[in-house]
């Protein structure tokens, strides 16, 4: 197989295809934060458009080029937990290494330097995914050992073999009577079965609906198409298909403990190093815990303090009732979102902390969220469409009376500026027109971090008019708190889902159903392991970094947060460096100790 990898010299051809950006000296000497913000317009002035572009980073096109690339390698080699995948992986990735480590970095100007060492990090974390891949495909084996003949078949399609229909006809029948006896020996409670962790169990089961979508693709292909394959291989493909649906079944029920409301993939404490060193946080799990046990412990006090002003004294649970009970009627939810939004971005405006676009202003729509979505969603969620979660008249009473509760106006004001202006709505509108490859580094502390940094700021200047939005804003900070808390226990296997599930209903005041979700969208598999720890402690790396800058003296609040969104989505503390004209090398690390030392 021939390797399309980047070499020094593609690399290199790569750079010269680049705009006119300023020498590597001159760009070094001009701080990111004077870099023209042209969104401030609607349209903008052309000229500085212009002259934005010509302080683009060296390696933009470089960056785009890899992300192009390995989009195209997971497309072409799309058989999960395939070896052969991994080897293909894992060489695409070292040649992008070695492409890098050949590159004069001291020629780069300012930007390129930044996007060199992300595009680094990324590289070094890819490789540890691959290895970490490997592990579980491992722990699973002994329940799927006949994946890698069905991987083969579709890898011959991919290699644009030709199929002999008999072969495959007869492939499919020995895989299903495999399949088939498996089943009987899980179904028999005095048979001898592998011995396999409830978590590797479940992932095992995922992998067998991955092939079934794998083998309904392969077999596609050549249905009906191929009327001789149809006829050697349509009753074969059928049992098998059948097999790998009961097998997965039986799989949950013999090894995946029954009753929990899910069951996470514990990542282990090496797991986690890896996944805070590619996001460049320099604490440990632990440490990262005590920090969010002090944050709560401030915020149980505050919830108090407003208890009290209610007049419910420190029966906090009772004064949450209240607020929730201030739901408005089915029908009512888009009127509260559109006055939260308008006076969210009133009140951001009158101070004059960031340029908002009259256009991302005017496209934000809203959408009511299914019932099956409130599933693992139950509250709003947003960028330039906002969904809305509120009840439909079809639902079950509880379900109704859980979703009106849970994101009643108090509430909601915690969400609907972290969802729309000048939260994720405005993000995502800088960053889809200005450094659009960095997506390539996002990362939920920079996405999530910057949405509840808002909610921090607005609590400071008394966003909240009174107890109850306090309690609303409050609950939102604590649920955060606890997102670190209990996910991060649970990938070091010091919590179980269920466990997740009562702690947020005793300590933050969760409706279950409500809990359930979130627990259940914490560890379905669709989020990376950090993704939940991402909001409050990219909330408190922007803070810091806006107290060192801004409240210094160094830089307005405007600039500050037109700088952040300019300059694309990455690690925060690469923001830090790029804002702050710290000294960059190839051998970058992690280092900002942004929450001081945890207790």
């Amino acid at each position: 197989m021939r390797a399309l990898l980047p070499s020094p010299v593609t690399l290199s051809a790569v750079l010269l295809l680049l705009p006119y950006s300023a020498p590597a000296a001159s760009a070094q000497t001009m701080p990111p934060a004077q870099v023209p913000s042209p969104w401030a317009l609607d349209p903008p002035s052309l000229a500085s458009l212009v002259d934005f572009d010509h302080h683009q980073s060296d390696l933009r096109v470089a960056v785009e080029r890899y992300a192009e690339d390995r989009s195209a390698l997971l497309r072409r080699w799309d058989v999960p937990y395939s070896p052969v995948r991994r080897a293909r992986l894992e060489s695409f990735h070292r040649g992008w290494l070695a492409a890098l480590d050949a590159t004069d970095f001291a020629t780069l100007n300012r930007e390129g330097q930044a996007d060199l060492v992300l595009l680094r990090n990324r590289l070094v974390f890819e490789l540890e995914m691959l290895r970490q891949e490997e592990r579980e495909d491992a722990e699973m084996a002994p329940l799927v050992p006949f994946a890698r003949t069905l991987g083969l078949l579709q890898e011959a399609r991919r290699d644009r073999t030709d199929v002999d229909a008999r072969a495959a006809a007869v492939t499919l029948d020995s895989v299903a009577d495999q399949v088939e006896a498996l089943t009987k020996t899980l179904s028999d409670r005095s048979a001898s079965v592998p011995t396999v962790k409830a978590v590797a169990a479940e992932r095992a089961a995922r992998h067998l609906e991955e092939l079934r979508r794998v083998l309904k693709g392969w077999y596609g292909f050549y249905d009906g198409y191929d009327p001789l394959f149809t006829w050697w291989a349509a009753k074969p493909y059928t049992r098998l298909d059948k097999a790998l649906e009961a097998y997965a079944a039986a799989v949950r029920t013999r090894h995946v403990p029954a009753g929990g409301p899910v069951v996470g993939d514990p990542i282990g404490e090496a797991g986690l190093r890896a996944h805070l060193a590619h996001e460049m946080i320099p604490y440990t799990a632990e440490e990262l815990i005590r920090i969010a046990e002090a944050e709560f412990e401030w915020m149980e006090e505050a919830r108090l303090a407003a208890s009290r002003e209610l007049g419910f004294g420190d029966d906090w649970r009772a004064a949450l009732e209240h607020v929730k009970g201030l739901a408005v009627a089915p029908g009512g939810a888009p009127a509260v979102v559109r006055e939260l939004e308008q006076e969210s971005v009133a009140f951001v405006g009158a101070r004059d902390w960031i340029s908002i676009p009259p256009l991302a202003q005017e496209i934000w729509r809203m959408e009511m969220m299914t019932p099956e979505r409130q599933l693992v969603a139950p509250f709003f969620l947003g960028g330039e469409v906002m969904q809305i979660s509120y009840p439909t008249d079809d639902m079950e009473q509880d379900a109704k009376l859980m979703s009106m509760r849970g994101n009643n106006p108090h509430f909601s004001r915690a969400t609907v500026h972290h969802e729309l202006i000048p939260g994720h709505h405005l993000q995502g509108f800088m960053t889809s027109r200005f450094n659009q490859h960095r997506d390539a580094f996002s990362t939920p502390f920079w996405t999530e971090g910057w949405a509840l940094y808002w909610e921090m700021i607005l609590w400071e200047n008394d966003f909240p008019r009174g107890p109850e939005d306090r309690l609303g804003m409050l609950f939102w900070r604590m649920h955060r708190a606890a997102r670190i808390i209990f996910s991060l226990s649970v990938h070091l296997e010091r919590m179980t889902p269920q466990q997740a599930v009562d702690f947020l209903v005793d300590r933050v005041g969760h409706e279950r159903a409500n809990a359930e979700a979130e627990v259940r969208r914490s560890f379905e598999g669709s989020y990376p392991p950090l993704y939940q720890v991402a909001y409050m402690i990219g909330g408190m790396q922007v803070r810091s970094l806006r107290r060192e800058l801004v409240e210094s003296g160094r830089m307005t609040d405007r600039a500050f947060h037109d700088a952040l969104l300019q300059g694309g989505r990455m690690p925060l503390e690469m923001v830090r460096a790029r804002l702050t004209g710290e000294a960059l090398s190839r051998e970058f690390s992690t280092a900002w100790r942004f929450a001081g030392d945890p207790r």
